[in-house]
């Protein structure tokens, strides 16, 4: 009898564990986050310890992810898919079936999030948003399946991606298609949004690509690798979704599979003489709104040692931390939407990213969401969805429709 209660106490307990966690009371519907995120911290658990088994490495439990979520991506009435290969790199493609009434359509080269190392263009919320935004703004979009970590690390990722850019301004493709070379806009969410970012930046200096994009859009990016001690990261450390040790986690699977450098990220100790005069690109004190400072003081991340490795030689590539150009290369950038939220480690890096992008002459909107979480807008095929992801992909589908 006493063993059956013992043990109906423990199991309420272990429950109780999985499904609370403290959710800041500004987010509405926040048992749903509850539940939706007892299953994410269930799914790392499982990865940890498969790993320290050394059954699996974690990412590749946490592949699931993107398994559980994939679909076939199939024409409908509306738009029309198909596979292709540009340059090697799958894509999705989604053309719209409505006829522009002669005009060009416009189109859109979308990057998917999953830290580099997880997602896929064929997961349900992709492809829905992919979809929608072909039927609603008669655009053609090309939706990029980049080659992951940690198999592949920087910079076969970004290459894959802008190989796919360079491919698709060619103009026999653009013909192909029907797109309007003038109209033409990368957009990614959190290391899509990275992608993205980085992307546009390398194509201004591209002797070999004649086009200006119209536009970047960067939905909650990942823009930075030096500072992992913003006021968003400790304000949000334990945050459901991506809490601080997974995006710490992704950026150093990103790099490496040296799990030293996880280590050294995590207390900010990753820096090196060769990184300190990058470090006044993300200086917080500088760059963020003192509404987003909170009660936090800056202090400069430690640049103690020596290390010319081509690890840290990768962090500084501004084509991982798009945040590390100088203001020149800024300002001849296309104009931007960016989304961040507040409960999200990743929120300064847009924003920082907003205010150097707007004191560099280029036109920003920062659509910040006060009740937003990391990761709201891809769980709207959960039946977990939130008011907030479908609020954000509505701003989102808009502004491309006014400014594409």
């Amino acid at each position: 009898m006493w063993s059956k209660g013992i043990l109906l106490i423990l199991s309420g307990v272990l429950v109780a564990y999985y499904v609370y966690s403290p959710i800041p009371y500004d987010i509405e519907e926040r048992w749903k986050l509850m539940v939706t995120d007892s299953f994410f911290r269930s799914l790392s658990n499982l990865a940890e310890i498969s790993e320290l088994l050394g059954l699996k490495h974690y990412m590749g439990v946490m592949m699931f992810l993107t398994v559980a979520e994939e679909v076939v991506p199939a024409s409908d009435d509306n738009v029309k898919v198909t596979d292709a290969l540009f340059y090697d790199v799958p894509v999705v493609v989604y053309q719209p079936k409505r006829k522009p009434n002669g005009e060009l359509n416009r189109a859109v080269i979308f990057i998917h999030g999953g830290g580099w190392c997880l997602g896929s263009a064929r997961m349900g919320p992709y492809d829905l948003l992919s979809r929608r935004t072909a039927k609603e703004l008669n655009a053609v979009v090309v939706s990029v399946d980049y080659r992951l970590a940690p198999v592949y690390h920087f910079p076969v990722q970004f290459e894959d991606v802008y190989n796919v850019v360079k491919y698709i301004v060619q103009d026999h493709v653009l013909r192909q298609y029907s797109v309007d070379v003038n109209r033409i806009a990368v957009s990614g969410d959190s290391a899509g949004g990275n992608l993205a970012a980085a992307v546009v930046q390398q194509l201004q200096e591209d002797p070999e690509i004649q086009v200006d994009l119209k536009a970047q859009v960067l939905l909650y990016p990942a823009l930075q690798a030096l500072d992992m001690n913003t006021p968003s990261y400790q304000q949000n450390e334990y945050m459901p979704i991506l809490p601080k040790t997974l995006m710490v986690r992704f950026w150093s699977e990103y790099f490496t599979s040296d799990v030293s450098l996880f280590h050294a990220m995590m207390s900010n100790s990753h820096n090196s003489l060769e990184s300190a005069h990058l470090l006044k690109f993300v200086n917080w004190s500088i760059f963020l709104p003192e509404i987003f400072r909170l009660k936090y003081n800056y202090t400069m991340p430690s640049c103690k040692s020596s290390d010319p490795s081509e690890t840290i030689s990768s962090i500084t590539d501004p084509r991982a931390s798009p945040l590390l150009v100088d203001d020149v290369k800024l300002q001849v950038l296309p104009k931007a939407y960016i989304l961040t939220c507040e409960y999200d480690v990743l929120r300064d890096d847009g924003i920082m990213y907003a205010t150097r992008l707007r004191r560099a002459g280029v036109q920003v909107t920062l659509e910040h969401f006060k009740d937003g979480f990391h990761g709201a807008m891809m769980l709207i095929t959960w039946p977990t969805s939130f008011d907030v992801g479908h609020r954000m992909v509505n701003s989102y589908i808009k502004w491309l429709d006014n400014n594409l």
